[in-house]
């Protein structure tokens, strides 16, 4: 593909690539008390299918980022997308609770290859400025997802029952793998790929896990993204209880959630060339720390609100959205030869988070407005302090090591 290619192309493939992740995370939340229904499960159970399928997406995401840099983007990403669809087929005729998990580990396994090879895709045609500029492009177009996904499912769900939304799904995949296979060439050439052996990927991934520049950066993004997802995954308590709405009510939570985020990535997208991506973080975790702020004080001295108690999320993935793209670029720029292997550890920990947040915070905190609201915080001020740590240690320009082992640093 040459870098000529207009932008906003590039980031519609890698959009699409991604709202897999989303879409079949957060479209079947308002199917919640139905599926808990017909299969005895309780709340506990139901989470267990967040949580299920993340721990699988983000197992593969490991898998998927060698496959890339041996045998290329496109050839991984369309087998993986096949996958997709039949997973999204066997959730949707599941007659039990065991096959339903099963399938929806299966979903998570299938869908991690669009949002790793994403992202290495970017990274294999962009470089600097240019690069975060696709990636917040990227974000404008990809922020949709998580707002429509809910709408869409609680529409379905009226309409045709839970089933129909796993139909759907499996449609949407099909939809991705058409496009992909018609606009995604090959960006990563043969003399640029690397061994497949196992000896050498698991020395890679020891290597990336040893380097701490690169796993500061993961962990921040993990971190941050954490304190948001919290939210996500506690949506169906959150909508259904603590705030009283209903089944089509989820747009409430997700649409100012969505407006955040395009507006960060849109930002970001534009600031790309005046503004270097270190100062751009570190003005998101600025933003955030207002949202954080703002929610505990609502969250302990207000009222239980719908307004009050949403507003603050809007600025948190604001702040969020223009750190995503930076922190991205910066860690993918540590393995400029393996940049498959650096993008699936990234999204590995980023899920491994996520899934635990789904797996044992959420139950705890969704009992109350200001549980929820410590939770965020206490996400927020990890990632906060490691990210003033790196920079510290690693904020000042460095050089690229010329053997691909990432930057070099005096410190």
């Amino acid at each position: 593909m040459s870098p000529a290619l207009p932008r906003w192309r590039v980031a519609l493939l890698v959009a699409s690539l991604a709202m897999l992740a989303p879409f079949t995370l957060d479209t079947y939340l308002p199917s919640f008390p139905d599926i808990a229904a017909e299969f005895g499960a309780g709340p506990a159970r139901m989470q267990q299918t967040l949580s299920i399928y993340l721990l699988g997406f983000a197992v593969m995401t490991l898998v998927y980022g060698p496959l890339s840099d041996a045998f290329g983007r496109r050839r991984v990403v369309l087998v993986a997308l096949v996958g997709y669809v039949i997973a999204s087929i066997g959730c949707a005729l599941a007659q039990s609770m065991e096959t339903f998990l099963l399938m929806r580990a299966a979903q998570g396994a299938t869908a991690g290859a669009g949002t790793v090879i994403g992202r290495a895709l970017v990274r294999d045609i962009y470089a600097g400025h240019e690069a975060q500029r696709v990636m917040g492009l990227m974000m404008v177009m990809f922020g949709a997802a998580p707002a429509l996904a809910p709408v869409i499912g609680g529409l379905l769900h009226d309409v045709a029952g839970w089933r129909s939304v796993f139909v759907f799904l499996s449609l949407f995949g099909a939809a991705v793998w058409l496009f992909t296979f018609r606009r995604m060439p090959e960006t990563l050439p043969p003399v640029a790929r690397v061994s497949v052996a196992p000896h050498f990927v698991l020395a890679s991934y020891g290597r990336a896990l040893a380097n701490a520049r690169f796993m500061a950066l993961v962990l921040v993004l993990a971190l941050a993204f954490a304190g948001m997802f919290l939210y996500i995954a506690a949506s169906p308590e959150l909508i259904y209880g603590l705030l009283g709405y209903g089944v089509n009510d989820f747009w409430r939570l997700f649409a100012p959630l969505v407006c955040g985020i395009v507006l960060g990535g849109w930002l970001s997208s534009r600031l790309a060339e005046r503004i270097p991506p270190v100062t751009m973080v570190t003005t998101g975790f600025a933003v955030m720390a207002v949202a954080v702020s703002l929610n505990l004080l609502q969250a302990h001295w207000l009222p239980v609100q719908p307004f009050t108690a949403l507003a603050p999320l809007p600025l948190y993935s604001l702040g969020l959205a223009l750190c995503m793209p930076n922190v991205t670029v910066l860690a993918l720029d540590c393995y400029p030869h393996q940049r498959g292997m650096a993008s699936a550890l990234q999204a590995f920990l980023q899920l491994s988070a996520n899934a635990l947040v789904a797996a044992l915070l959420v139950t705890v905190l969704s009992r109350s407005l200001a549980w929820l609201s410590l939770g965020m915080t206490g996400l927020y001020l990890a990632a906060a302090m490691l990210w003033g740590l790196w920079w510290l240690i690693y904020g000042r320009p460095v050089s690229i090591d010329p053997r691909g082992g990432g930057p070099e640093n005096p410190a």
